[in-house]
């Protein structure tokens, strides 16, 4: 059974402890979701080089 493309989205993950923090600069990542397997927004643990530790990143779009 062949995949369909329209599964897949790209988003964008911010950090949510920089904004809170007030320090310059915005840690953003684009990465890829499935729409069916995970409907709600993501949340993901990863490295902010402004505050030079792993912080927890949310999805924006």
């Amino acid at each position: 059974m062949a995949k369909k493309k329209g599964d897949r989205v790209q988003i964008i993950l911010e950090c949510t402890e920089q904004k809170k923090s007030g320090v310059p600069g915005m840690s953003r990542y684009i990465t890829t979701k499935n729409k069916k397997n995970t409907p709600k927004k993501m949340e993901l643990k990863k490295y902010n080089p402004y505050l030079k530790k792993v912080t927890v990143h949310k999805e924006i779009k």
